[in-house]
């Protein structure tokens, strides 16, 4: 075992705090990541506080994590000493069921292994990436391309796989209509993503106070929510809508918007439940869905594709002794777009 400064939550609604934590020696299959840098991402401000249900107290958090490799075991062969590197939102499953062997082991049906607040196949809990290094199975660790700044890269291991994995799955690219319901953490990376497909892109925001940024970003048009004339003016418009947010919404307004055999997505996560009126369903014969980060093999397309396309989050980096100030300024929206922490502010 060895011992590494961290960053965790005590107890539910309480601020996080230094200590030191264990991670496990290195095994035949691993791999031992000096973390550069790790995103802030609203699931993390979710799980300390008990939205999803109780967790394992104390908790490091962290699922967005980009590092560089400096120790290998004996049988890993994908990966190198000082190989940059990234671990996104699992670190373990079964490997054997019929999602893990069609690369969606997201949803390993005895459960994948969250980075942090998980149980491992050993029993342990998972601590996360507000740490100064992470032990990790070879098998969920990913090449994280050179050419992506690396602090920009650390959102993409949830923020891009998140997004990537819809878009790609619903066929967005040339000729399909493509709508982002906000422009948050999430949102700012399907809007460049969906661009870089090739889809007409368009913003649903609450208000047009980020519409310059959505433009930059790639966005074709950009509307405000708070305005019902919205709703009439692009009804029957889109293909595709993907709600990024994580607060409840009018999901019959919303479905409205499709065009037939459209597609609403969810990849928020409200802590309350969302209710549909049927209708607004077979209406328009539309779908519903939700959509759940991706497997290891997506996750690494998405970052090459990445890489090729100049696609990176806009991140503000922070030391670590600012993660408590960061997590009330996501909660009031006062971040363009991702908050990342400066690992080596924990040495």
């Amino acid at each position: 075992m060895m011992r590494v400064n961290a960053y965790a939550a005590p107890a539910a609604g309480q601020p996080l705090a230094p200590t030191t934590i264990e991670r496990r020696d290195v095994g035949p299959n691993d791999v031992l990541i000096q973390i550069q840098y790790a995103g802030i991402c609203h699931s993390d401000i979710h799980t300390v506080n008990g939205d999803w249900g109780p967790p394992p107290f104390p908790i490091v958090p962290g699922h967005e994590i980009v590092g560089v490799v400096t120790q290998v075991g004996s049988q890993v062969t994908r990966h190198g000493v000082g190989d940059r590197v990234g671990v996104g939102c699992m670190v373990n499953s079964c490997r054997e069921c019929t999602n893990c062997r069609n690369g969606d082991e997201q949803y390993c049906t005895q459960g994948m292994v969250a980075t942090y607040a998980g149980t491992d196949r050993d029993g342990s809990t998972t601590q996360g990436g507000y740490a100064t290094h992470v032990v990790v199975d070879a098998d969920f660790v990913l090449s994280v391309p050179q050419s992506i700044d690396p602090a920009a890269a650390a959102p993409l291991l949830c923020a891009g796989i998140t997004t990537y994995a819809p878009l790609r799955r619903w066929g967005a690219g040339p000729g399909k209509k493509v709508a982002v319901v906000g422009l948050g953490g999430l949102g700012h990376m399907a809007v460049q993503i969906a661009h870089a497909l090739g889809a007409e892109v368009t913003v649903l925001s609450q208000s047009l106070k980020k519409q310059e940024d959505g433009l930059r970003l790639g966005a074709d048009h950009y509307h405000a929510t708070d305005d019902p004339a919205t709703f009439n003016r692009l009804a029957s418009s889109f293909d595709l809508i993907l709600n990024t947010v994580s607060a409840s919404i009018d999901l019959d307004a919303y479905l409205g918007l499709l065009a037939v055999d459209g597609t609403l997505v969810n990849v928020g996560a409200p802590a309350d439940p969302l209710s549909v009126n049927v209708f607004s369903l077979i209406g328009g014969r539309r779908s519903f869905a939700g959509s759940m980060i991706g497997g290891i093999a997506l996750t690494q397309e998405m970052l090459d594709f990445c890489a090729e396309h100049r696609i990176g989050a806009e991140v503000e980096i922070i030391p670590a002794e600012r993660i408590n100030d960061a997590y009330e300024r996501v909660l009031a929206s006062d971040v363009r777009y991702r908050f990342v922490i400066d690992n080596d502010t924990l040495a």
